[in-house]
């Protein structure tokens, strides 16, 4: 049998480590030898013994599920030994390494996966209040591990030394020490420019030293809580990033 769809191109690749690694840029392969976090629904295929164990019935996804959205953190643990494949509708996929003293904010609508040896909270952006249901809760990465991030289309990685302004459905992920904040687009001039998805006329802000990640398309508002309420709703709806 003959077809270009069996390139090498195209054939899974093997690591030689276990891990999180790209199988090719929008297809995530983790070679498990032990355990991942991953968000829920976005395994395509596996080989071997994996387990997987829905979370978000304590702790943070506890705290969401009385205070936002009725449902826990849209994150499963995968264990075992074997091949595991996670996509996100065909997003592009990055791969970040934290190190110790690193801390990264990141939309929770664009974390596909990481490495357990993270350690992760859920914020809210400060300044957010209740003026926009579009990213006010976001992850907290810290520790030592591997994260991969979703994409829709290439970022650009924006420095920030000058006040810096994104849509909030645009922002990935920015450097946990920038303060932030919300504004009214009114206030900044641009009237009902910004916020065309959703009808919201807010913009986030940047301030401080560090950066920001912006994708040239919008998520759905809410992160990685109001995500899964919104794939209820609608019935079940760095390649190194910085190299």
């Amino acid at each position: 049998m003959r077809s270009e769809l069996f390139s090498a191109d195209n054939l899974e690749k093997e690591g030689t480590q276990p891990g999180l690694r790209l199988q090719n840029s929008k297809l995530l392969k983790a070679e498990l030898n032990g355990e991942f976090m991953a968000r829920v629904g976005s395994m395509v295929a596996y080989q071997g013994q994996v387990q997987f164990e829905a979370l978000g019935s304590g702790g943070i996804g506890k705290f969401l599920k009385q205070k936002l959205t009725g449902e826990g953190v849209p994150l499963m643990r995968v264990s075992g030994r074997g091949d595991v494949f996670l996509a996100e509708n065909a997003a592009d996929v990055h791969l970040i390494d934290i190190e110790p003293g690193d801390s990264l904010s990141i939309n929770g609508a664009n974390v596909l996966a990481f490495d357990s040896t993270l350690q992760y909270d859920i914020k809210m952006v400060q300044g957010a209040g209740m003026l926009s249901n579009a990213g006010l809760f976001n992850c907290v990465f810290s520790g030592h591990g591997r994260i991969a991030v979703t994409t829709k289309g290439t970022p650009v990685v924006l420095s920030v030394d000058q006040p810096t302004y994104v849509d909030p459905q645009a922002a990935i992920c920015w450097s946990a020490s920038l303060q932030t904040g919300y504004h009214r687009a009114e206030q900044l001039g641009m009237g009902t420019l910004l916020g065309r998805t959703t009808g919201e006329r807010f913009t986030m802000s940047f301030a401080g030293q560090g950066f920001v990640v912006v994708q040239p398309s919008e998520e759905p508002p809410g992160g990685i809580a109001g995500a899964a309420h919104g794939q209820q709703q609608q019935g079940g709806m760095l390649g190194n990033l910085f190299s």
